[in-house]
């Protein structure tokens, strides 16, 4: 596989969209353009082969996305004719490596795919197994785990002018909106109730939205917001800040280096951002950590990034689907990461209030002073 593929089916159960994504290293950025909008993963292991170099790449490019439902698939088991003992040897290696960076696997299963083994019934080759097939584990999994009950977050996608209302356009990636919410707009920091969300071709819309949805909403006045704004509740808003640390996976072809300048896409913001430093570089086959100045391709690295303008962001240990982003150099995506805010301060309080020193004091000059010392008086 190059390119990614999508494969529409159903179960009993509900329906799927398979998003099959390359193992090559030469296009693991179509492998994380798969799975960053998938609600959980099925990683393949060759049966024969073992767990090789790109089965730990991937396993931590999961974990960098944000997927947290996973399942194992130890596939080609006819090559090793149908060994129990090796299904044992790959499934605590894959295991063992997923539990240690915090994305331990719901299940593992041993399948052929050629002889259909173990997909959708189970197996009379594989009488020592006796746990879900395939088909079993796609059920077992969740769509949009929690979401809703998470802190809204509304990106702004676009503003539209329709007849006498502006509508404000976007997804909700987490949490519910009602009609008669207070809401905040991040980084701006202006509030307002939402009057109404909008539906087409209906005219009578919804009280609330939920997780998934996208939507357009009005207001009960006249904001200037824009792409890029993000929509909160005011009671949990997320954080101001114009530097956060961030956890990133290399795919330029040029090294990352202190002080490079990349374009920064987050949710629908966009702004320019430089490498303030290079804590540390991330084995990702034996998790070890080495000092360096600069992050090779296909590498994982611990950076702090620096931004000239404010942005709203979430640490992505709160809320997953909003503390994601990508950098992108010469129109090509050259990386991505996650945020974490730990150890710095949310800049929402030094925006906000501007300064709590400034007393009034009475003038030593008078308008008739100052008339006469100038020979005119003010407007």
């Amino acid at each position: 596989t190059i390119d990614t593929t999508q494969i529409w089916f159903k179960t009993g159960l509900r329906d799927y969209v398979i998003i099959d994504a390359p193992g090559h290293r030469e296009f693991l950025k179509n492998m994380v353009s798969g799975a960053a909008s998938a609600d959980a993963a099925i990683m393949v292991v060759d049966a024969e082969e073992g767990v090789r170099e790109q089965s730990r790449r991937h396993a931590y490019l999961l974990h960098l996305l944000g997927v947290r439902q996973v399942a194992v698939v130890i596939n080609k088991m006819d090559l090793v004719d149908f060994s129990q003992t090796r299904f044992d040897e790959v499934s605590r290696e894959i295991t063992d490596y997923l539990r240690s960076i915090g994305a331990a696997p719901m299940m593992v299963v041993p399948i052929s795919a050629r002889g259909g083994d173990n997909i959708a019934s189970r197996s009379a080759r594989t009488p020592w197994y006796d746990g879900p097939t395939v088909i079993s584990a796609l059920d077992g999994f969740h769509g949009h785990p929690g979401v809703g009950a998470q802190p809204l977050r509304l990106p702004v996608q676009d503003v539209y002018k329709f007849d006498a209302r502006r509508i404000i356009a976007g997804r909700i990636e987490s949490g519910t909106l009602s009609v008669g919410d207070t809401v905040l707009f991040s980084p701006s920091n202006k509030t307002a109730r939402v009057r109404s969300i909008e539906t087409w071709p209906d005219d009578q819309g919804p009280e609330t939205a939920a997780a998934g949805e996208s939507v357009g909403i009005t207001l009960d006045e006249q904001l200037f917001v824009e792409r890029g704004e993000i929509v909160s509740h005011a009671e949990k808003p997320p954080k101001l800040s114009t530097v956060f640390h961030a956890r990133l996976f290399w795919l330029g072809h040029k090294p990352l280096k202190v002080g490079s300048r990349y374009k920064l896409k987050l949710l629908t913001q966009e702004a320019e951002v430089s490498v303030r430093s290079i804590e540390r570089i991330v084995d990702t086959q034996t998790l070890e950590n080495a000092a360096g100045d600069a992050v090779e391709r296909n590498a994982v690295a611990e950076v702090t990034l620096f931004s000239r303008q404010v942005l709203g962001l979430d640490d992505y240990g709160d809320l997953p689907k909003t503390g994601r982003f990508v950098l992108i150099e010469d129109y090509d995506t050259v990386g991505g990461g996650v945020i974490s805010m730990e150890g710095l301060p949310d800049q929402r309080q030094a925006i906000t209030v501007k300064s709590t020193n400034v007393i009034s004091v009475e003038h030593r000059l008078t308008a008739d002073s100052r008339a006469a010392r100038n020979g005119h008086r003010g407007g």
